[in-house]
């Protein structure tokens, strides 16, 4: 092989191993951010300081470099940020969410905080087809429709838009919207209890009108929950399009394996 062809090659591979050792790095780092994701979350800095960097590194037998970059992914989220002279210390909070159990929001986080909710839009519409097919009522028939803002302790955390049938959503324009799940309203109107719900999550990039509302920068991922209601009788009354902020909410659930 001539000289300057060995030359190129040897140039190739050291390039190839430099960037080879960059992904090997940043794998790490996300690995670890994880794990530290996993510790802010559950309470694991009870204190709200994250141990210094180099603590850090032997813990989890991680370069320094490593550490450095998990830290980063994690400022990033908006968890923790460096304060000179104080270290890492975590700013934001995210509030749990179970994915097991059948509850409305004020329920859910009744340990964290006072969920209100600002009604932007309450009102009958036309149920687009979709609407009408899952709630197994007439195609264009009635429906009630309603849009909340709801808030933690007056923090924006999801937006909700909500399709019930009409001879089940006129008891509900008069009712406390603001301060009461709409699931307790439910199960008030209809003298029964809800039984059980179908769910969908995925991530979405929040639309302008999304994001203005959340307060949240335009195209920003959200958690977006679509859970169909149903009464204990198996009756569908309540489909939910949840829009939540990704970075102030958590999913979490049991789940069990089929014998």
């Amino acid at each position: 092989m001539p000289t300057d062809r060995i030359r190129d090659h040897a140039g190739q591979g050291a390039t190839t191993v430099a960037a080879h050792r960059r992904r090997l790095r940043a794998d790490q780092a996300r690995q670890l951010a994880d794990l530290l994701r996993h510790q802010i979350l559950t309470g694991g800095y009870p204190n709200g300081s994250l141990p210094h960097e180099t603590t850090l590194g032997t813990d989890y037998r991680a370069s320094r470099n490593t550490v450095r970059q998990a830290l980063d992914l994690l400022r990033a989220e908006g968890l923790v940020e460096r304060l000179p002279g104080v270290g890492t210390v975590v700013v934001a909070q995210k509030y749990p969410h179970g994915l097991d159990r059948l509850m409305g929001l004020a329920e859910t986080l009744r340990e964290h905080g006072q969920v209100t909710n600002e009604v932007r839009t309450v009102g009958p519409v036309a149920a687009p087809a979709p609407v009408a097919d899952r709630l197994h009522i007439a195609p264009g028939a009635d429906v009630l429709y309603i849009e909340r803002l709801r808030r933690l302790d007056g923090l924006p955390l999801s937006l909700d838009l909500t399709y019930i049938p009409l001879d089940l959503g006129t008891a509900l324009l008069g009712a406390d919207l603001e301060n009461t799940d709409v699931f307790r309203l439910l199960e008030a109107v209809t003298g029964q209890p809800l039984g059980h719900a179908d769910i969908t999550l995925e991530a979405v990039n929040a639309d302008a009108h999304s994001a203005a509302v959340l307060q949240a920068p335009r195209g920003t991922a959200v958690l977006m929950l679509e859970r169909l209601t149903h009464l204990a009788d198996g009756r569908p009354v309540d489909l939910e399009f949840i829009r939540f902020r990704g970075d102030r909410i958590t999913m979490s659930g049991r789940l069990r394996r089929a014998r």
